[in-house]
């Protein structure tokens, strides 16, 4: 205990408490992680006031109680076929949602993750129809005012990305995407995006300026249609999706960035991925967040963004910077220096099962509707690097040619 408290002590003399309105990812794919209580200091020390789950964890919302934290719990990609019968949603929503309020602050629901850029049309075709049952168990336990249903995208969603006053969303993906922009839309509820600029700078390191990525002191690009400035790439993904919303006639649809972050550590071929660079990006990021500063484009619009992740998950597979995008190690430590302390918060006392689906516990006690998933589980969240991320190469090797041809005072014409 005294450990613990003195942990808590140095990490509120040394992060920056004007960080408020930062959200963090948690995930829990690994053997080793804390357990909530211990997990409940550390997201109330860097700042964080949201927290965004992959599934509704019972020990992690029973932990949450009363402290004020907003959640957003999510639905994995398995489970999306399910809860296109609404009975299944409505038992969903009940047992897992409902049952924790109003002591766990849970604001919003995230069926699926990255859904409409797997390739998968079986998959696709039931993400709306799933979205509107659990809206309508939400109608039904008179919750729908106070818990949004939406659903997190890849940057892979947009045909065109730069320059950001043009981006538009892809061709084949439009009658899948404008029905549920419509659904946020009627439904007040957010627009949720997964932004990486590493995977942008791992893909072009000799033609993207490290600086626009970390948000250092840079040139930047002026985008030749709208004049405005951008000093980092984030700004411009996030301006790129509002234009691409637009386009469709959702140009008041809010956006949030459900995710972004850094690898501390990657394979020789993961150019960029460093704890250097992850200190950078993050510690940047932070920064921004604070200063309550909009885009360029949408200068009054606050910056919702998620960071992720939490902690290093061990047992996550793909590369290895999948292993390695926490700010946290597993024993409560911090990866890298973001001005908060590297005491331990907890004795390596997990109890997370590491299989980051359905409750994520692993104790039998999660409801009915949740059997066991399919052999192909997304495993609760989708890879970072998986195949979508060569989408989002290709998009952003057009922001590359774009900077390079601008630094030489050259035109870019679009394609």
């Amino acid at each position: 205990m005294e450990h613990h408290q003195l942990a808590i002590f140095f990490l509120g003399l040394l992060f920056p408490a004007i960080v408020t309105s930062v959200g963090i990812n948690y995930g829990q794919i690994a053997n080793n992680l804390p357990t909530p209580e211990h997990v409940v200091p550390l997201v109330k020390q860097i700042g964080a006031t949201r927290v965004k789950l992959y599934d509704a964890d019972p020990k992690v919302l029973k932990a949450f109680a009363n402290t004020g934290v907003e959640f957003i719990v999510g639905l994995g990609n398995e489970y999306l076929s399910k809860m296109t019968n609404q009975a299944n949603a409505l038992a969903w929503v009940k047992q897992n949602v409902q049952c924790y309020l109003p002591a766990t602050k849970i604001v919003s629901i995230a069926v699926g993750n990255e859904v409409l850029t797997f390739n998968d049309t079986s998959l696709s075709g039931c993400l709306l129809p799933a979205m509107q049952s659990v809206h309508t168990a939400l109608v039904n336990l008179k919750l729908d005012n106070k818990i949004t249903v939406t659903t997190a995208h890849s940057v892979a969603i947009l045909q065109n990305s730069y320059p950001p006053s043009s981006g538009t969303f892809r061709p084949d993906l439009k009658n899948c995407i404008s029905p549920i922009l419509d659904f946020l839309s009627k439904t007040c509820s957010p627009f949720l995006i997964n932004a990486y600029p590493f995977f942008a700078y791992k893909a072009n390191p000799k033609q993207v300026p490290i600086e626009f990525v970390l948000f250092q002191p840079n040139a930047g690009i002026v985008d030749p249609v709208s004049k405005l400035h951008y000093d980092n790439m984030l700004f411009a993904q996030i301006d790129a999706v509002y234009a691409a919303l637009s386009t469709l006639g959702y140009s008041k649809l809010p956006v949030q960035i459900s995710e972004t972050g850094w690898p501390s550590k990657g394979d020789d071929d993961e150019v960029g991925a460093s704890t250097e660079n992850a200190k950078k990006y993050n510690g940047n990021l932070l920064k921004i967040v604070s200063q309550k500063k909009g885009t360029p484009a949408r200068p009054n619009n606050d910056l919702n963004i998620f960071v992720f992740a939490m902690f290093n998950e061990n047992l996550k597979p793909g590369p290895t910077s999948e292993r390695n995008y926490g700010l946290f190690k597993p024993d409560g430590t911090p990866v890298y220096g973001l001005g908060f302390s590297g005491v331990s918060v907890s004795s390596g006392n997990s109890t997370s099962s590491g299989n980051g689906n359905g409750n994520g516990n692993g104790n039998g006690n999660g409801p009915s509707v949740y059997l066991s998933p399919p052999a192909n589980s997304s495993s609760g969240y989708l890879a970072i690097s998986s195949s979508t991320e060569r989408l989002i190469w290709s998009s952003w090797t057009r922001l590359s040619m774009g900077l390079i041809l601008m630094s030489m005072g050259l035109p870019y014409l679009l394609g």
